[in-house]
């Protein structure tokens, strides 16, 4: 296929020699365009991504002179096998490695009693956080915050009993053959990033660029002087912030491109996922193919549901299943089920170990906590669901899914969505609009906070997986707010649905 203008373009800023930062839209074909650039050069290069499947798909596409790992992978041939002893060894609950490092007392911060077993999750968690970042050392930045504990002098408290349990923890973990913790692939990636490794290699492509852990950049950034560095993604889908992931795309000093040119839908859908970009401040507008049938409006059988949280798309899993549809859910119902085991303990009086509701002593503290405290109000959803249907029903509903393949109906949150497109699409309610204000405008009527950055990008995400059908119902709160594009003047129809 020949290239595009802007392909092209990428082409000859490529062969230059210049690091190169490639903006890539939903559907652009940044993969295609990567491996077109390593087939016309014969220096050797490594295609570097955190994703194993993303991986091994790069592999069916580049020429043997492109090497294409995860960085795992990197990090296992390098320092990684030293400690295959430690990763084949059984799981453990947190609580006795806790006991291990010392961890034998429950401690009282402000209003909250916390476990053993919370202090310990706790400290695990700080080291796993730790392994995220570039960061040296393990601080208080690290620790969790805990709900009920979201104040900063709360935290504080926290942090000072928590982080010399955090440092023995990872010194544990440098004992290649024995040790009280659990060892993972994480682990071993921080440990070879802690010593500055050089790749060998000619030029690096690091892809979905906009979702790199900072302890990936780092390792990254470091081959700048021997290496020509390329990164692609997409500014726009850095939905990932809230596990450590970074968008090193926008500051990287280099040559920035575009692919703006979408070959997974049409015109009109590229309208609207650009009043999206718009919101978001994003460095792109797309371009749809005028060729792709792409329809948006209300449609009764959609392939997918995509949903904003987990919560909500357990509640579209039971809608879906009272009516008779064979569902799957992305991901599998594990996460779901676990709050649903959470709740039930809580509402029959007993505590949690689930890390969301580890500090509530009951289910009235929970429903109160949602209810009336600002921190908690996206736990208001799952309590809403499970006093509507109650646990059993949930957990009746996670037995009954069903694999993908043999599904009429896939739900997904838009998290997980990404990376993965459908026919049809439809959006669920979930996706809330922003909270009003105290103002009224000219005419009245309150008018509505501004919506986040962050919650326009999930949503630019989610309309983005259709090809050929998209129901904006749950989104159709755009149309009102003050703070968005007027829509495009309407179009004929991209083709026959």
């Amino acid at each position: 296929m020949n290239p595009t203008d802007e392909q092209q373009a990428a082409a000859d800023a490529f062969h230059t020699g210049d690091h190169l930062a490639l903006q890539a839209g939903a559907g652009t074909g940044k993969t295609t365009t990567l491996a077109q650039l390593a087939h016309a050069t014969t220096r050797r290069g490594r295609y570097l991504a955190y994703n194993r499947a993303i991986v091994q798909d790069a592999r069916t596409r580049f020429p043997s002179t492109v090497s294409c790992k995860t960085a795992h992978a990197l990090a296992y041939a390098a320092v990684g096998h030293r400690y295959t002893q430690r990763l084949n060894a059984p799981r453990r609950p947190a609580w006795q490695t806790g006991h291990a490092l010392g961890i034998t007392k429950a401690l009282r911060i402000g209003e909250r009693d916390l476990s053993q077993k919370t202090l310990s999750n706790a400290a695990l968690r700080s080291v796993a956080r730790f392994c995220h970042t570039a960061d040296p050392t393990i601080t208080g930045r690290h620790v969790p915050r805990l709900r009920g504990l979201e104040d900063r002098a709360l935290h504080a408290q926290l942090a000072a009993h928590i982080v010399p349990f955090a440092r023995k923890a990872w010194g544990d973990l440098q004992h290649p053959d024995d040790g009280v913790v659990r060892f993972d692939h994480d682990h071993y990636l921080k440990i070879w990033a802690l010593t500055s490794p050089k790749i060998d290699t000619d030029f690096l492509l690091l892809d979905e660029a906009q979702d790199t852990n900072p302890v990936v950049e780092q390792i990254f950034l470091d081959q700048r002087g021997h290496a020509q560095l390329v990164m692609v993604g997409d500014s726009a889908q850095a939905i990932y912030h809230w596990r450590g992931a970074k968008d090193v795309m926008t500051g990287f000093d280099g040559t920035q491109l575009v692919l703006s040119q979408s070959f997974r839908f049409g015109p009109r859908l590229a309208d609207e996922a650009n009043r999206w970009l718009a919101i978001a401040g994003a460095p792109i507008r797309l371009t749809g193919t005028e060729s792709v049938p792409t329809e948006l409006g209300p449609f009764t059988r959609p392939d997918a549901v995509l949903c904003r949280t987990n919560v909500g798309a357990m509640a579209q899993v039971m809608d879906l299943l009272t009516a008779g549809h064979r569902v799957a859910l992305v991901g599998g119902g594990d996460s779901l089920r676990g709050l649903a085991l959470a709740a039930r303990d809580l509402k029959e009086g007993r505590r949690t170990t689930h890390p969301e509701l580890v500090l509530f002593p009951s289910w009235g503290d929970l429903q109160d906590y949602a209810a009336y405290d600002p921190a908690g109000r996206d736990l208001q959803s799952l309590v809403d669901l499970v006093d509507t249907h109650g646990t059993d029903a949930i957990l009746s509903a996670v037995a009954q899914l069903a694999p993908e393949n043999q599904a009429e109906v896939t739900v997904s949150t838009a998290h997980k969505a990404k990376g993965r497109e459908w026919a049809r699409v439809k959006i669920a309610d979930d996706f809330t609009p922003p909270k009003d204000t105290d103002q009224l405008d000219a005419t009245g009527n309150t008018i509505p906070g501004p919506i986040d950055d962050g919650e326009a990008r999930l949503a630019y995400v989610a309309i983005t997986r259709a090809r050929h059908r998209l129901d904006t119902s749950g989104l159709s709160w755009i149309e009102n707010h003050p703070d968005v594009p007027e829509p495009p003047t309407p179009r004929a129809k991209d083709g026959p649905t």
